[in-house]
């Protein structure tokens, strides 16, 4: 590599932390690479470098919702017994997945019967697919939550919790007999 391709890198390198493209930043050069091998056009190049970066930003988005949703591990629609709650159908459910109706129209959804009869998990993974859909869910149970906004109040800070909280598009409250 000559001087000049080395200034050039290490000035790209440069360029490309502050215009916080990491991923572009980590694959540049390969692609580079492939491409003067491969003769490919300068757009080419370009839109490769943009699809990784895009797919790692999803990446990661779905990373931090899923961590900012709290849900519980392990419940998915997958793995939940439809056949244990035959009330519930699971074709209704996998509707609501699609989160775009029901969600828009601030509709309300509550899942009630015994205990253990399967509503949190339901809940959680309802909760799991909107995530899985690109929509900001937060499992809580009501009485945390109310803890948090009683603590927010008494800190003069309620209204700011109040905005944090209406940054999700759903908010799952568990164990409302609170």
């Amino acid at each position: 590599m000559s001087t000049s391709s080395m200034t050039d890198a290490a000035r790209l390198t440069l360029m490309l932390t502050d215009l916080r493209l990491p991923t572009i930043k980590a694959v540049w050069s390969r692609f580079a690479d492939q491409a003067d091998q491969e003769g490919w056009p300068a757009a080419r190049l370009l839109a490769t470098l943009a699809e990784h970066e895009l797919a790692e930003r999803a990446r990661r988005r779905l990373e931090r919702h899923l961590t900012d949703a709290r849900l519980p591990p392990g419940k998915t629609l997958d793995n939940l017994d439809f056949t244990a709650v035959p009330m519930v159908s699971q074709a209704q459910v996998r509707a609501l997945t699609s989160g775009d109706r029901w969600l828009d129209e601030g509709a309300n959804l509550i899942l009630f019967g015994p205990p253990g009869g399967g509503k949190s998990h339901l809940a959680a993974a309802i909760g799991l697919a909107l995530v899985e859909a690109g929509y900001r869910v937060l499992y809580t149970r009501t009485t945390d939550l109310v803890q948090r906004l009683q603590v927010a109040r008494r800190e003069l800070t309620l209204e700011a919790a109040i905005a944090k909280l209406d940054k999700y598009h759903l908010l799952i409250l568990d164990d409302l007999a609170y």
